[in-house]
């Protein structure tokens, strides 16, 4: 299991590296765009803020525009490149195209007959909008849970992104998600808990510990 920022702000991309435990950066057109700097700098500024992969999402609408852009994010971000593919019909294409030679994910899933296109594409994971999912179908957590009865045996990995609560989170990986990506406000929400909080005041105020120097 990864958890990754779905971010694109290099502050906020040097806090989650601070923590240790996030494995890199999801990014999508709406992320850049909230980036004081343009596409190629910000995912030259946030590859160097982690040693995992860099998702990058592509914009373009026809085959040949498509494909050359997943070059061209390569040629940016290096071999820690995973491309983001709409799931369309001429997204499946770009995905057989590309993924011999870049890793590719598809995003946007919303059915598990996507899932299963994804995989025969080639696809390195499959992307669920979970809480999008729960607002425009009804139940998030239930597609995740077809997504992975229809990938189970193969290699292909579930990424749940559009987590609005831990709960959420926790579902998700329960129903068979492999990943998680979240904004860092979620990223700190998750590693949290009131009751944690008390009971550490609790030990400190009641114990003793190593007296330091």
């Amino acid at each position: 299991m990864a958890i990754y920022l779905d971010s694109a702000i290099a502050s906020e991309a040097e806090l989650a590296q601070k923590m240790g435990w996030v494995k890199g950066i999801t990014t999508n057109p709406t992320l850049l765009a909230t980036s004081e700097l343009s596409p190629e700098e910000t995912l030259k500024t946030l590859v160097t803020l982690t040693s995992g992969p860099l998702f990058y999402q592509l914009t373009a609408s026809d085959f040949q525009g498509m494909v050359k852009e997943g070059q061209t994010a390569r040629d940016i971000i290096g071999d820690r490149t995973i491309l983001k593919v709409p799931a369309t019909p001429i997204g499946f294409e770009v995905v057989a195209h590309l993924s011999p030679d870049i890793p590719c994910s598809v995003t946007a899933i919303y059915s598990a007959a996507q899932a299963a296109v994804a995989k025969e594409a080639g696809a390195k994971m499959a992307i669920a909008y979970v809480n999008r999912a729960t607002r425009l179908l009804g139940d998030g957590i239930a597609l995740v849970r077809s997504m992975a009865d229809i990938l189970k045996g193969s290699d292909v990995e579930i990424l749940a992104a559009s987590i609005k609560s831990p709960e959420e989170a926790a579902a998700s990986l329960q129903a068979g998600a492999h990943h998680l990506t979240l904004p860092l406000a979620m990223l700190r929400a998750i590693s949290s808990h009131e009751l944690s909080q008390q009971t550490v005041e609790e030990f400190n105020h009641k114990g003793i510990g190593l007296t330091l120097s």
